[in-house]
């Protein structure tokens, strides 16, 4: 292969290479996004778990007082 066959391939591979190291980054913005993402949904998710077991817990004690008809 001479140097004049080989100029026109080694553009295209030059220009795919390009083209995979553009997608690559735009992966990996992607998946930093979403790690971002999960880590504040997780945060979230906590919080609201942490609500709800507060509020299961104040509706327990709630129902355990006698009734007001209840006589010692």
């Amino acid at each position: 292969m001479n140097s004049t066959e080989s100029t026109p391939r080694l553009d295209r591979l030059e220009a795919s290479i390009a083209h995979l190291e553009r997608q690559l980054d735009e992966l990996n913005a992607v998946a930093v996004a979403q790690g971002k993402l999960l880590t504040r949904l997780q945060k979230r998710l906590e919080l609201l778990g942490d609500t709800v077991e507060s509020q299961e817990l104040d509706r327990v004690r709630g129902n355990s007082q006698r009734p007001p008809h209840w006589m010692p």
